[in-house]
This record gives C-alpha cells, structure tokens and sequence, in this order.
C-alpha cells in the first residue's frame, strides 16, 4: 500500500512539474476583483458613470514599463489588453514582459495591434500573427483603429471605404489564425469620419473620456469602454487607460467561455 501511495504522489508532483513556468491561468475559476483605482483627472460623469459597471481593465504598452501584476490583480485590474505591434515592423519593447506578467497573475490577457495607414493591411496581419502567441483563454486580438496627426512618417487620412476594406483584410487574415474574430478599438472622430459601424460582425471596443459611449456613439454597441487615460492604480507606476466591460459579472463569465481563444 506504501509503495502505491508513493507512485500516485510521485506521478502527482510529475503532473504538477509538466506545465511551463508562468504558463497563463486564463481556464481557470473567473473570479471578479473590486476596482481600488484612482484618478489623475477625474470626470464628473453625466448620467451613467463606469462605477456601475463591476469588471474593470486596463490597456498598457511600454509607457508603463513597471507594474507590479499581482498588487495590480488584486485592486481590480481583471483584464489587460497589452499593445503587440506597430505597422510592419515595430515590436513594443515591452510585450513580451507584460504579457507573461499579466497571465502569471491571473488577469485575462489580449494582444492589440495598432494600424499604420501607409502599410497594406495583410502585412501587418502576418507581422501581428509572428509576434503574438495563439494562448489558450487569452482574450480576442484587437485592432487599434485611429488617425495619427502626429506620426513622424504617416499621416494620410484615407476614405472611409478604404479603411473598412483594409480592416477586414486585417480581421480576416487574423481571426484564420487565432479562431477568433478581433475586436476593434476606436475613438469618436475616427468612428465618425471612416463609419465603422457600416462593419459587419464586429465587437467594438470604444474610446469615451468626457461621457458615456452611448450618447458619443449614437447608441451602437459596445463590448469594452475606455473612459480614462489619466488612471492610478496600485501595482502601476505612473498613469494608464481604465476600461470597463459591458456587462455583470456573468455576463463577464459567459463572454469569456465564448470569446476566449
């Protein structure tokens, strides 16, 4: 009986070992934590204010190259889409880091890509797809979609058409890989100038820091809403964008069992 006990504990501890290092939890129980953040610039929120709504999140890149994951996990950050890639060509220094972070504590984790208008789509899909792993229960990729006035080397505005026919190049190429459709991030003017909404299938992840997306969005839906970028969090050094989810926490669960990769 002895040596019978000790076999199962030996093949127990042989189980427990085969798992890679800080391999991602995202199977696991989905436990909700309770936003403690704070602030830089807070807005006195007309009508619906993103307190009432219990999963929050964040979005980072390499601006914020410290961050303490589980004192950040534990004050309510339940999800963290992590910037991947730029254009064709640019990797954030800082994804990899993040991304092994955020999954070794627990947070739900996603990869975004932000759009460079003066490269062909289907390049910066194959560029996304060669930097970002496909994780069991990582969270959909994304597609950051804005203008950039400010670029140092790209700043065409083109028409509306083109960019949505660039986006479903983009999430086509993307979703064959990863089996998941992405989602699309934007902001109000981009939304309005390029009408996004004109997409077919598609969650919408929006920008909206002086108001909620509904009235800025004429009422489209959305899954993700990104009310500040001046948040203070416990665990993160300096300020980063706060997120909320849509819906209650088992919406939240029901989402993910859905959505997850």
């Amino acid at each position: 009986m002895l040596r019978i006990l000790v076999s199962l504990a030996l093949l127990a501890l042989a189980a427990c070992g085969a798992a890679p290092r800080g391999a991602a939890p995202e199977t696991g129980e989905i436990t909700v934590m309770s936003a403690n953040f704070d602030d830089a610039k807070p807005v006195a929120w007309p009508g619906r204010s993103p307190d009432r709504y219990p999963v929050h999140g964040i979005d980072l890149s390499r601006f914020q190259p410290q961050v303490d994951w589980p004192t950040a996990r534990a004050n309510g950050v339940n999800f963290a889409f992590i910037k991947a890639t730029e254009g064709g060509d640019m990797l954030d220094p800082m994804f990899e880091s993040h991304w092994r972070g955020a999954g070794a504590a627990g947070v739900r984790r996603g990869a975004y890509h932000f759009f460079y208008h003066c490269r062909p789509a289907a390049e910066q899909a194959r560029w996304f797809i060669r930097h970002v792993p496909r994780t069991p229960g990582a969270l959909p990729p994304v597609l950051d979609l804005e203008w950039t006035p400010f670029s140092p080397t790209c700043t065409i505005r083109r028409d509306g058409a083109t960019i949505r026919e660039e986006a479903r190049i983009f999430l086509d190429i993307v979703e064959r890989h990863y089996g998941q459709r992405p989602i699309i991030y934007t902001t109000v003017d981009f939304f309005r100038d390029t009408e996004l909404w004109r997409l077919q299938g598609v969650e919408f992840w929006l920008r909206s820091v002086a108001d909620h997306p509904h009235g800025v969005y004429d009422g489209k839906a959305w899954t993700f809403w990104q009310y500040t970028s001046t948040g203070l969090i416990p665990g993160i050094s300096g300020k980063v964008d706060i997120n909320v989810f849509a819906g209650s926490r088992q919406a939240w669960s029901n989402w993910l069992a859905q959505r997850s990769l």
